[in-house]
């Protein structure tokens, strides 16, 4: 038998540990308490198990020996957490008393920590109390529950709620009772371990920290080898249990030190709470530890470097650091989404060491020691910040911000990795100090240790690290190096892997360095190139030019001469330089292609290395070239890290900022950095006052607001602190600030200067980009515009310099803003919020994003990547490709004539003299060169027959691969064949075209990643219309237009024509619904081209989402599942037409499923499954598991179609809907008793229509009259009244509007006229008190008199300062301005295309109401200026200041001006109708018609809108139209469209379009 070592707690030696125990437990208890009845109580899982069948066998033969007058009984429960619970302890009691135990039974409980608190608990109450010993039998129950005597069952309501304390009389700890133990909860055991160390012994946490990968090997062999590391355990054991044996010796009940135990349970029992028994309790309290150590952290208490260790201990023993670890996400699976910040705050409130509802939690103070030995009371707004990766900045507020700060960055990131690398490559030990523990640096000591490069170990409670380098002899590890988004690791590592060598116990051959999906994009092609001609063998393994890659081992480096391309980074060349010494032969270095990049980096690392005992000469007669020895490094004994210059640009920028003084006091002008002269460079020529001495540097700031612009700054010498000087120049006023020098800051972490243009941009900064900067146009701090937190705020890109810049502009904002993914400051600033907090007093909340809402500024779009168009010829590729550039705001290539004018023939010529053959070779080194060199804002326009080569062909997919659009353009091939027919302008097809496209169709399919089809056009109309369908469509699947998924009462209308082209009364059927739906499983021909053709029809027709479904047979639908190809090809296709929604059937094959969600794009995705047996009922766990499917592929919306064959049935569905909110839900039932869940389902129901034949029999489906008519009936919509104030008002056709579009959706309002020229008389008798009071729609003289009333204020409004609509919300009134609509709508509806980066300017007639709407509206559109003119302009000065500056806004005063003003093209009229012009005005208005029609600025005729709808033609809209050729729109269709949208907003409902039009204009 193993050595038994005995733990006192309370006095007495009753913990024993050792290993293989059982013969030592057995006789300690027969021999010491006797009884006439011993109980052994374990589950059933354990009492199959060989350790346990041993202890109860030699048990039962020693108690025949030693006392045989007593009895041994066992019992086993059932396992599991679900099993901790009343009935079970009651069961238990139940057997005890029918066996006829009495008070000197004696309970042996062997177990986890399930079977020893509840049997613990049963000891504790049984007959008042009898003895109870503890064998746990799982490492959690070994060193956490099974000592300290807290016994307890679960509720319902939360763990151990129940329970007492009841010491055992042993604790037995047996480690041989864990070789039976699975892998992850041997693992889930280690935290309760690592807590225990974190909180008392620094010393132990050491040991831990260098057993973890020799005990993750062995616990995750195949057949785990334990008495291996034997004596490890029992001290890993030992040391923990001594630890709360103290503890609970000195505080047994819980009174003030014993909580110390609890580290990490604060957070980590509430996530318990929620995914139990998915996750287990040392996985969540895990994460709890990390949370609460960044809390401590957070409050100024906790050094980083703690938090650091911490993460690093926990991950490495396999344990989560955080919820969205991707292998804790795959166990939780759905149950993560439950994991709300509100819900956990709940939780912690009822935290049993809470005092009240207040929420305590233990603070780390260093590891090894906890802040003032007790719990402390914290606030839910610090845990609800520590909590999410989401933060709110709050304003800065002058009085809190210290006048003077010292704040001290942690270590550079540059050093502390070059410092690493030459350590780890030199002989000898050395001690470095203030390294910077982040993300980057763990990653670099992580792969130093897998290459076996160093031993590492910590000094100082983790301060110090101490690296004995193996002097460069480095050998191949097992596994991946993963480098997340680690640049600075992934290139220096690059150049080390490749002197590995063969590790002689694996013989692996390779190292594979790779990362996170940015870090594969970034550039590492120049340093690949130098390494493979100097002998190296490197291989990409995915895109080339990028990680990750396969280095193969033991070919080293030749020496020499090395050619290297160093303008992209400095880092390749600090790569070579740092690993050339150790090269066959000495190594020449040098640096081709033009003026190497951050020279200073490049001498910082020269600089380093002669620190290290390497010396690099710079060659006297070669530029850029350096010489460097072969040599080993001699590793100094101590090495100190300056603080990092990048990360000091933050602090020192928010004095400049906020007018106060701070003092970075070790950086200065000796720094080896050249962020360093950041102060110096940037801030002081801004307007600040810069002290800075060799080692420090001092900032104080201008008064708040008075920054200067810096005129041009080359910042190449300090190119990353660009960002940090991009926000201090956004609030420098009155000028532009010019930042050259940074064309490397594209291929950092995220592309950084098109980060902070379009980041910029929210702020209300305009920013333009240079070839290698950028250019900052500053504006007034009181005029900085909050990005709007419903949008997402601010990008951080995963990019720490963003995160931490932004942060600093927010807080001059007026309101809160919100910044996302605050956590990658942890790359080199982990602490920097904490800063913010602790050091400059600035508020931060915490921010949950909303799982189940998605916008467009959520998800990455396309951005400037240029587009490829591909098609038929005729197709209509210049037209659409035009329209495309127009909208984008792109340049617009045709390929062909590029070739044209390159080449310098003729195409037609070309073919004639060469053949098709040249001709198609010639068009792939065209495309070649223009897909690279034009790979940004341009639309490139192909040939039609670019797919006839394989060449071309290649591109394209590779185009698509890499993340851009090719879209293939087709219309219908009877027009193209007459069309081409007729066309001379290009050679004859040498075969039929119809052959032509059968030949091409499936290269344009395989090629292209989206779809547009083109409907034939008639008419102007038409041709307009098809216009801005097309880019409806550009906006979905560019990602600028998501489709909004419905919050309110919505449906959708399912067509089951099997011809759309045979379809008639298309607007009709819709009207009332959100989207339509398209049953392509119902479609007379599956062909893709035919199915494309259907959506173009749609989209012809109809201005709706389509919602795209292909239903299965067995899904009640007419596709047969067995064509598993052609349903994948179908799901596809309606990706590639930019559907709004597509429905995904659960029963979609797997790898279906998978692709389908890979290329889904911009497109909504409906989980949805069908029971047409009505088999399943509502309670059948089935349903909960297919919602749960459906919520874990991400699906935006979930739709379930279950039978209902009884009332019942409809019943028991809404209780389902009730309990299952993740995602929204469509639910319904089918056949005729399911009717009542088709009108209760809350979003988008199926219905049908009267005018759509052969609808299916017997699924229930109603139209939406029938629906609103039976929800009226039950109460869901009741009676109300809606009203036009104003005066005059008799000849208002407002309630014709409303009356008409009610009827029409059988909806139970009434809308009625109200003469009133007080807003207080129309409260006082329509709204106070009104339980019937739907709304108003607002003419004058109320418009502002009525705001009054309003609580809250659409954007509209408050920037028009005028309401035309109120409706009732909970607490008050909503006021919201649809004018502006009204106006939009009607040009658009108009045939103006959208032109928001088309440089269309806008001209408003009049000062009057509307003109206020005018300019918001023109401004919403798009339009680059916005013209003002008036018979009077006084009156305009006024208004135009209460605009933001952005609207460009200009006031045409004199004729000169209006002859130096640029064309316009959209006009609204606001002047008095029955009233002559003033002849003056009358002058400056025809000189602004005249320029518009003879310039048609943005490719359209120009439009005049009449805001007056009497009478119906106006002087103004004459005088268009007559004599300029204007295209003019008379003001009832303002009226209409404004009306529409007041009529959504009433009543939630899409208004019947055609309907209240005819109501308004007829007579």
């Amino acid at each position: 038998m193993s050595k038994v070592e005995k733990v006192t707690i309370l006095g007495k030696d009753t913990i024993h540990v050792g290993y293989g125990i059982q013969d030592h437990i057995v006789s300690e208890i027969i021999a010491n308490k006797a009884s006439s009845t011993y109980v052994i109580i374990t589950d059933t899982n354990l009492a199959r198990t060989q350790p346990f069948n041993k202890l109860k066998t030699n048990f039962e033969t020693q108690l025949k020996q030693e006392r045989p007058e007593s009895r041994l009984l066992s019992y086993y429960v059932p396992p599991g957490e679900n099993n901790k619970s009343r009935t079970t302890k009651a069961a238990v009691e139940d057997f005890l008393l029918q066996q006829g135990c009495t008070r000197d039974t004696v309970i042996i409980a062997v177990g986890g920590g399930v079977i020893g608190d509840m049997i613990g608990f049963v000891a504790a109450t049984f007959m008042r109390g009898v003895r109870v010993i503890q064998v746990p039998t799982s490492l959690l129950a070994m060193v956490d529950s099974s000592v300290g005597g807290k016994t307890a069952i679960d509720t319902p309501l939360g763990k151990n709620f129940i329970g007492a304390f009841h010491q055992p009389d042993y604790v037995f700890c047996d480690i041989s009772f864990l070789e039976t133990l699975p892998p992850r909860q041997f693992i889930n055991g280690m935290a309760e371990v690592i807590k225990t160390a974190a909180i008392w012994n620094e010393e132990e946490f050491t040991r831990l920290e260098k057993f973890a990968n020799q005990f993750l090997a062995v616990v995750t062999s195949k057949h785990p080898d334990l008495l291996s590391i034997k004596q490890e355990l029992v001290k890993t054991v030992l040391e923990s249990v001594k630890v709360k044996a103290f503890v609970v010796s000195s505080d047994e009940k819980e009174s003030g030190l014993r909580n110390l135990l609890n580290f990490g349970h604060t957070i980590g029992h509430a996530i318990e709470a929620v995914l139990t028994p998915e996750a287990l309790h040392g996985e969540c309290v895990s994460v709890g530890m990390i949370k609460e150590a960044e809390l401590s952290r957070y409050l100024g208490i906790l050094p980083p470097v703690a938090v650091a260790r911490l993460s690093k201990c926990l991950a490495n023993y396999g344990l989560p650091i955080s919820i969205d670890d991707k292998d804790f996400l795959k166990k939780v699976g759905t149950k993560r989404h439950y994991v709300e910040i509100e819900t956990l705050l709940k939780k912690m409130a009822i935290d049993k060491k809470n005092d009240g509802s207040k929420i305590r939690c233990v603070l780390l103070e260093k590891i090894g020691r906890c802040y003032q030995l007790k719990a402390h009371e914290v606030s839910k707004r610090d845990l609800t910040f520590v909590l999410t990766d989401e933060v709110l900045v709050h304003p800065f507020d002058p009085k809190a911000i210290p006048q003077s700060t010292v704040i001290v960055p942690p270590g550079s990131k540059s050093i502390s990795n070059r410092a690493l690398v030459l350590a780890a490559l030199g002989n000898g030990t050395v001690r470095i100090k203030n390294l910077l523990h982040s993300d980057d640096t763990k990653h670099m000591l992580d792969a130093v240790a897998s290459l076996q490069g160093a031993e590492i170990s910590t000094e100082d409670n983790g301060e110090t690290i101490v690296v004995k380098g193996n002097g460069g002899n480095l050998v191949t590890c097992g596994e991946q190096l993963y480098l997340g988004n680690a640049g600075t690791a992934s290139r220096f590592l690059t150049t080390v892997a490749s002197l590995v060598g063969v590790n002689p116990e694996t013989n692996e051959q390779h190292v594979v360095l790779t990362g996170n999906a940015r870090m594969q994009e970034r550039p590492i092609g120049p340093l690949v190139d130098a390494l493979t001609s100097n002998g190296s063998e490197i291989e990409y393994l995915n895109k080339q030019g990028s990680l990750p890659l396969k280095i193969q081992a033991s070919k080293g480096l030749r020496g020499g001469r090395i050619e290297l391309a160093a303008t992209i980074s400095s880092q390749y060349v600090s790569s070579i330089l740092m690993c050339a010494p150790y090269a066959n032969e000495p190594v020449t270095l040098a640096l081709v292609g033009g003026k190497p990049i951050s020279q200073l980096y490049i001498d910082m690392t020269c600089a380093m290395m002669k620190s290290f005992g390497i010396e690099v000469t710079k060659s006297s007669t070669e530029e850029h070239t350096y010489h460097i020895p072969k040599g080993v490094y001699t590793n100094p004994e101590e090495y100190v890290i300056e603080s990092d210059a990048s990360s000091a640009t933050y602090p020192l920028a928010f004095a400049a900022m906020t007018g106060t003084s701070v003092t970075v006091p070790n950086i200065g002008s000796s720094s080896l950095q050249g962020d360093a002269r950041f102060a110096v460079d940037v801030l002081k020529p801004m307007g600040c006052k810069v002290e800075q001495t060799a080692t420090s540097t001092t900032v104080t700031g201008p008064p708040r607001g008075t920054l200067k612009p810096l005129p041009h700054v080359d910042m190449e010498p300090m190119t990353d602190a660009f960002l940090t000087a991009s926000v201090v120049a956004a609030v420098a006023k009155n000028g532009t600030t010019s930042i050259t020098g940074i064309a490397n800051q594209r291929v950092k972490e995220c592309n950084r200067i098109k980060a902070m243009v379009d980041e910029l941009a929210k702020y209300g900064v305009t920013c333009n980009e240079l070839p290698d900067g950028i250019e900052i146009h500053g504006v007034d701090i009181d005029e900085l515009k909050t990005p709007s937190t419903e949008k997402r705020g601010v990008k951080s890109y995963d990019d720490h310099r963003v995160a931490m810049s932004f942060s600093l502009i927010s807080g001059l904002c007026k309101e809160p803003v919100l910044i996302l993914e605050r956590s990658t400051t942890g790359k080199t600033w982990p602490g920097w919020w904490d800063i913010l907090h602790s050091k400059f007093n600035v508020t931060l909340d915490g921010y949950e994003l909303p799982f189940n809402v998605e916008d467009a500024s959520a998800v990455e779009g396309n951005g400037d990547k240029s587009i490829i168009v591909i098609g038929m010829r005729a197709a209509g590729k210049s037209t659409l490709s035009k329209w495309l550039a127009s909208f984008l705001g792109f340049k617009f290539l045709d390929l062909d004539e590029y070739l044209e004018k390159k080449l310098g023939v003729d195409i037609r010529e070309l073919i004639k003299d060469k053949g098709w053959e040249y001709f198609r070779e010639q068009e792939a080194i065209i495309a070649k060169e223009c897909f690279t060199q034009y790979s940004q804002g341009y639309v490139l326009s192909t040939g039609g027959g670019i797919v006839e080569g394989e060449e071309a062909r290649s591109q394209l997919k590779a185009y698509v691969k890499s993340g851009g659009i090719v879209l293939h353009l087709h219309r219908d091939l009877d027009e193209t064949v007459t069309f081409l027919s007729a066309d001379a302008s290009r050679p004859a097809y040498t075969n039929e075209i119809k052959e032509v496209w059968l030949r091409r169709e499936k290269w344009y399919q395989e090629c292209s990643n989206y779809h547009y089809y083109s409907s034939h056009c008639a008419n102007d109309v038409e041709f307009n219309h098809l216009r801005s369908s097309f880019i409806d469509f550009v906006k979905t699947i560019t990602g600028q237009q998501l489709v909004a998924v419905p919050r309110g009462r919505s449906s959708f209308v399912t067509l089951t024509f099997p011809s759309l082209n045979e379809a008639k009364h298309l607007e009709e059927i819709v009207i009332g619904s959100d989207a339509v739906e398209l049953r392509v499983d119902l479609l007379k021909d599956y062909s893709l081209t035919f199915v494309a053709e259907q959506t173009a029809i749609l989209r012809k027709y109809i201005d709706l989402p389509i919602v795209y479904t292909v239903r299965t047979k067995s899904q009640g639908g007419s596709f047969p599942e067995e064509n598993v190809d052609q349903l994948r090809e179908l799901l596809l296709l309606g990706i590639k037409l930019g559907v709004g929604y597509l429905d995904l059937e659960l029963t979609t094959p797997n790898e279906v499923i998978e692709q389908v969600l890979a290329n889904k794009g911009f497109t909504r995705i409906i989980g949805s499954h069908h029971d047409f047996t009505g088999a399943l009922k509502w309670n059948n766990v089935e349903w909960k598991n297919k919602y749960n499917q459906a919520v874990s592929l991400n699906a935006d919306i979930v739709k379930l179609v279950g039978t209902a064959k009884s009332f019942q049935d409809n019943i028991d569905l809404e209780i389902f809907r009730r309990e299952n909110t993740l995602k929204p839900l469509i639910a319904v039932n089918m056949g005729e008793q399911g009717k009542l869940s088709r009108v209760l389902n809350p979003i988008l129901t199926p219905i049908t229509h009267e005018l759509i034949p052969n609808k299916p029999t017997g699924t229930g489906q109603l139209s939406i009259k029938e629906i609103n008519k039976a929800f009226t009936e039950i109460g869901g919509f009741t009676h109300k009244k809606f009203y036009v104030i104003g005066s005059p008002i008799e000849h208002s056709r407002s309630p014709n509007l409303h009356n008409a579009g009610y009827e029409k959706l059988n909806l139970p309002y009434t809308f009625d006229r109200f003469e009133a020229e007080d807003a207080d008389v129309v409260y006082e008798q329509l709204i106070k008190d009104k339980a019937d009071f739907g709304g108003l729609a607002i003419t004058m003289p109320l418009k502002l008199q009525i705001m009054k009333y309003a609580t809250e204020l659409s954007d509209a409004a408050k920037v028009i300062g005028a309401v035309n609509t109120l409706i009732p919300v909970q607490g008050g009134y909503f006021g919201d301005n649809t004018d502006y609509v009204g106006i939009i709508n009607s040009f658009i509806r108009n045939g103006v295309p959208s032109i928001e980066n088309s440089k269309v300017n806008g001209l408003v007639i009049g000062g009057g109401g509307t003109s206020r709407a005018a300019i918001y509206a023109l401004h919403e559109m798009g339009c680059d200026k916005i013209y003002w003119v008036n018979r009077t302009s006084s009156k305009l000065h006024e208004i135009k200041e209460s605009f933001p500056s952005d609207y460009n806004i200009e006031i045409l005063e004199t004729k000169e001006q209006v002859d130096a003003s640029e064309p316009v093209s959209l006009v609204v009229s606001c002047v008095p109708a029955t009233s002559e012009l003033d002849k003056d005005l009358l002058v400056k208005i025809e000189a602004l018609l005249l320029k518009g029609s003879e310039s048609k600025q943005g490719g359209f005729v120009p439009n005049l809108l009449e805001a007056a709808y009497k009478p119906r033609v106006t002087p103004v809209m004459k005088l268009a139209q007559d004599k300029y050729e204007w295209n003019v729109i008379p003001g009832v269709e303002m009226l209409v469209n404004q009306g529409e949208r007041q009529f959504k907003i009433h009543t939630g409902f899409n208004a019947p379009y055609k309907t209240i039009h005819e109501a308004v204009v007829a007579e």
